[in-house]
């Protein structure tokens, strides 16, 4: 007897779930979107349901951090090898169903930044990491029906290239004083007050409030195992972090976009041309995490103006603007913002004005930094290996370059590289020209790329360079569309 065929347009169990989750998201997020003052209840019995925490689960294990454990020591490899996924979910459903379940503190590490100082990390257990990808799922549908569309960091749907783009469509339209601005330690300061009462304002569930009130009192181990506890800030590393982070600085969007809302004096195309035929000016900012631009086509002292009011609104939700990184500029000065530098500038041979979006200097500087550290002289280790990272770092770096004027600094960096890896391999192998030629020249003169182990160094130059288009103007799509296919 024949085996039936598979049916390959079958769904799986997993895709299901999946599919029922999403279309939960969306009633959610179609109701938020319906009444803006509606508060929400019975929420938590969806962040403890199975269907959720198993589509949390799957997105906690296919993290790039599920290889790193908390401050228990268990990771997402050792939970499925020995095939305790549903019994690790149903333990967490159970605990949190009779309130039992406590975060327990992030293990913190940290990070490297250029310039010498550090950022802290705080790495969570798997547990809590789950718990926190489930409330999440429940929290942001109903959250992202109120975030105004200027902002753009850790957003469903939306990322750097459509902040630059923004920049870019209104530097053409005129605006273009700047303050280009940077919190201050951000995610370490903001009020944990101030957040629970703008949770508080659309959830009414008081399970789901306290349970954010707990990942933010968690507290955090330190490097050298002392206990600290959390009184302000979202340890950064917690998925839920980003979200809590939004919502709160929505204040600051909310309050610097108060013109641009129905009925407001900038709300129109009409109402904005009338208030510059009257020498006001109009602003709009562009807000990306923490690091946020407000353009505006009046003055200078319009900026100093917003500037204030900035300080005023960040104030009262426990932050600062940074000293060192906020400045009033003129686009024609240059202005870097998520690694690009955007400058108001003529054309080559003197043409036509325009806003160039090219690579920053710092952005350059720190590939080069990258493919150093990754190709030291005296490395011992296999040219195949070296190869297979450094072709990870150009890849990431250049597709997220390649929307800018990037041709001349992707020319160099394959120059750069291949220079590296040969200047490598000759003090390696006490090799001296004629040897390296004869390893990568052809008959003809011609240069081979660099091959080992059946891995080819990656070439910045094929990479296609082209405009990112905006989206403003066309609306970005719903992440939560009414219908699931």
């Amino acid at each position: 007897m024949q085996d039936a065929p598979v049916n390959s347009g079958a769904r799986t169990v997993m895709q299901d779930i999946t599919i029922r989750v999403a279309r939960t998201q969306a009633k959610y997020h179609r109701w938020a979107n319906t009444d803006r003052k509606m508060r929400f209840g019975d929420l938590f019995n969806l962040v403890c349901h199975p269907s959720y925490l198993l589509v949390a689960w799957e997105h906690v294990a296919h993290n790039k951090g599920a290889r790193t454990s908390g401050i228990d020591g268990v990771t997402v490899r050792q939970i499925a090898e020995a095939g305790q996924v549903g019994a690790f979910l149903a333990g967490i459903a159970a605990s949190l169903k009779d309130g039992s379940y406590r975060p327990a503190p992030v293990k913190r590490r940290l990070i490297p930044k250029p310039g010498g100082k550090s950022r802290p990390l705080g790495i969570p257990t798997v547990a809590d990491r789950v718990v926190q990808q489930s409330l999440r799922m429940v929290l942001e549908p109903i959250f992202e029906a109120d975030f105004l569309p200027v902002s753009y960091g850790f957003r469903p749907r939306r990322r750097a290239h459509d902040a630059i783009a923004e920049i870019h469509y209104y530097a053409t339209r005129g605006y273009r004083w700047v303050l280009d601005a940077d919190i201050e330690g951000c995610f370490d300061n903001i009020d944990h007050q101030l957040v629970l009462d703008r949770v508080r304002a659309r959830i009414k569930d008081k399970k789901v409030v306290g349970l954010v009130r707990a990942f933010l009192k968690a507290g955090v181990i330190t490097e050298l195992g002392e206990s600290r506890g959390t009184y302000a800030g979202t340890p950064q590393g917690g998925i839920i972090s980003p979200l809590l982070a939004n919502i709160a600085l929505s204040a600051l969007d909310e309050a610097i976009m108060a013109p641009w809302a129905p009925g407001g004096d900038q709300s129109t195309q009409t109402g904005r041309a009338t208030r510059r035929r009257k020498g006001l000016g109009n602003w709009r900012i562009v807000r990306y995490a923490d690091d946020f631009v407000i353009m505006t086509n009046g003055s200078r002292d319009d900026v100093q103006r917003l500037q204030e009011q900035v300080a005023g609104v960040l104030a009262g939700l426990g932050l600062r603007l940074s000293p060192s990184k906020t400045r009033i500029a003129h686009l024609s000065e240059g202005i870097d913002f998520l690694g690009f530098t955007l400058k108001w500038r003529k054309t080559r041979g003197g043409g036509k004005w325009h806003c160039a979006t090219m690579i920053s200097d710092k952005s350059f500087r720190t590939i080069k930094q990258t493919i150093r550290n990754l190709t030291p002289r005296r490395s011992p280790r296999r040219l195949a290996d070296v190869i297979t990272e450094v072709n990870a770092a150009l890849r990431g770096w250049t597709y997220y370059f390649r929307h800018a004027l990037a041709g001349r600094r992707f020319s160099f960096l394959r120059y750069y590289t291949w220079n590296r890896i040969v200047s490598w391999q000759r003090e390696l192998h006490r090799w001296n020209w004629t040897q390296v030629k004869r390893w990568l020249r052809r008959p003809d003169g011609s240069w081979r790329t660099i091959t080992a182990g059946g891995v080819a160094l990656f070439d910045p130059c094929k990479v296609r360079i082209e405009p990112y288009w905006y989206r403003g103007t066309r609306a970005i799509p719903s992440p939560y569309p009414t219908t699931t296919a």
